[in-house]
């Protein structure tokens, strides 16, 4: 199977991250997401990040229902911070029978030089690459294992919803319905 690794903190996942999985799934002939919930990414701050159990259940709520979507602990597993490089790594030693393709958004392919060992991911991955606004991404130059999507954007950010959560603003058209009636009724 062809499986689109998504990583993230989804902090918490939002209809951004659902929408762009499922183009993905349709239309780039991805047979799953897999929603690779990462407990700390190196390049991020910690403050405000909600529990790692309750993340993935945010996520298993959200994707209830679609066969093609797939919750992950994955990286729960692995040695803190979390490394793209050995959970690519990981999958592969776990899963030989599956293709990854590694999806990560124009701000990352950006900073992507930061990244622990990118040379190495790059020269072992497929990348599929996805736009963010401000973002934009020159064509010149990309390898050929790396795709650049033309999928819709989305101008959601997690942060967004964290903060209209805390003023109690009603968002409730930007997360899925489980996900918002959970937060709802257990954290605000």
């Amino acid at each position: 199977m062809k499986i689109g690794v998504f990583c993230g903190s989804f902090n918490p996942i939002h209809i951004g991250h659902l929408a762009l999985a499922n183009y993905i799934c349709e239309y780039e002939e991805i047979d799953q997401v897999w929603f690779m919930v990462t407990p700390h990414n190196p390049l991020k701050n910690e403050d405000g990040l909600m529990d790692d159990e309750l993340r993935l259940k945010l996520v298993r709520l959200a994707i209830d229902g679609y066969s093609r979507f797939v919750a992950s602990d994955f990286e729960f597993q692995l040695p803190r911070p979390s490394y793209t490089v050995n959970t690519l790594d990981r999958l592969k030693d776990f899963y030989p029978m599956h293709e990854f393709f590694l999806i990560i958004g124009a701000d990352n392919w950006i900073n992507f030089k930061r990244w622990k060992d990118a040379e190495r991911i790059l020269s072992e991955n497929k990348i599929l690459v996805y736009p963010r606004p401000g973002y934009p991404v020159p064509v010149d130059g990309i390898p050929s294992n790396v795709r650049l999507l033309s999928s819709p954007v989305f101008e959601i950010s997690s942060s967004f919803i964290r903060r209209a959560l805390q003023e109690k603003i009603d968002i409730r058209y930007f997360l899925h319905p489980a996900v918002y009636k959970y937060l709802l009724d257990n954290l605000l």
